[in-house]
């Protein structure tokens, strides 16, 4: 993380390792000894057609072979899944959090959705139950979980997630990628998918810049079977963060897989809220929310349909301050999102 970045609860793995081991990792360190060494490779060079985006993207291709696919699910046995932490569980030393959200068991339940939730479990049902997922991934060695969205695309196998959820800043990339759409409970209904592609910002992979924390993910099918033709997807927009809205304010609702304490990571949950702006060293907006790591990626809607659980993605689950842990932030999705996930979709 650069100094400017460095008084946030961090939500990206870099500052995880560093408090625990103190070194920091590159890419260029050998692979942990596992079934996903042999599932990745370096990336050729993707056919970025008609645009600059070698300049604006970092991109890793993954094996799409059976074999290699077979091994990294493999890898995910219901120990593994069950035992996989929130990105910033390792953190020794966290600031002061101030007052953490309710447990669970006392959390007042309501069934109908509204528009000021704070991180209530979603209990509506609708599309948003199937295209958000939870994510499992090892990076540096240790094992994870993030949330993300199937958003729609020609390749009908693209996700939308936090950079810091397939990328360690300027560190390694994750390996051993995968997501359950649906999760719930321990439970995969609608299959697991592999990544094949993972593309992040030239300003996320060399900086680790907050402003910047988005990926798009392209997914192996599962037996055959694309995300998008089993679970449906989310409309993804990149016009949203006007200076009029901003300044105004957006209605969001974001779900995530929240894993830390008190939240256990079994189901989906929800927050929904008018954003303000960033005032620190990002021009990310934020929204008051109390879901914790793990909920990292999740789709941030600016159009929402609590009927039918569909809407528009204009963001994702970034970052919180350690001063104000329960204002969550997330990314602009721009012009140079937009370039991204074209050539993604294409991929």
């Amino acid at each position: 993380m650069t100094s400017s970045t460095a008084h946030k609860l961090l939500v990206a793995l870099t500052a995880a390792v560093v408090a625990v081991t103190g070194i920091t990792l590159f890419d260029h360190l050998p692979d942990p000894v596992s079934a996903t060494t042999r599932a990745t490779h370096e990336p050729s060079t993707p056919e970025y057609r008609g645009s600059d985006l070698l300049d604006e993207v970092a991109h890793r291709t993954f094996a799409d072979d059976r074999t290699t696919v077979g091994e990294v699910l493999s890898y995910w046995t219901a120990e593994r899944m069950a035992a996989a932490a929130p990105l910033t569980s390792m953190i020794e030393g966290t600031p002061d959090l101030g007052t953490p959200p309710l447990p669970e068991d006392e959390v007042e339940h309501h069934d109908a959705p509204h528009k000021d939730s704070e991180g209530l479990p979603w209990t509506t049902g609708g599309e948003v139950t199937r295209t958000t997922g939870k994510v499992f991934l090892t990076m540096n060695g240790h094992d994870f979980t993030c949330s993300a969205s199937v958003v729609d695309s020609q390749n009908r196998s693209t996700l939308v997630t936090a950079g810091h959820c397939v990328k360690d800043g300027s560190g390694q990339w994750a390996q051993n990628w995968t997501f359950v759409p649906g999760h719930t409970d321990g439970h995969s209904p609608y299959g697991r998918y592999t990544a094949r592609d993972m593309i992040v910002p030239t300003q996320w992979a060399q900086e680790a810049d907050d402003s910047h924390d988005y990926a798009a993910v392209v997914l192996n099918t599962d037996d055959g079977t694309a995300v998008q033709d089993r679970v449906g997807a989310q409309e993804i927009a990149f016009d949203t963060w006007t200076e009029e809205r901003v300044r105004d304010g957006v209605q969001i609702y974001t779900f995530g897989y929240p894993s830390a304490a008190p939240f256990d990571g079994r189901e989906l949950h929800y927050c929904s809220g008018t954003t303000t702006p960033d005032t620190g060293d990002t021009t990310a907006n934020g929204m008051r929310c109390a879901m914790t790591q793990g909920s990292s990626g999740g789709p941030w809607f600016s159009s929402f349909d609590t009927e039918t659980g569909l809407g528009t993605i204009s963001s994702v689950i970034s970052f919180t301050y350690a001063d104000d842990p329960q204002l969550q932030y997330g990314p602009r999705l721009g012009e140079q999102a937009r370039r991204m996930f074209d050539d993604a979709e294409r991929l």
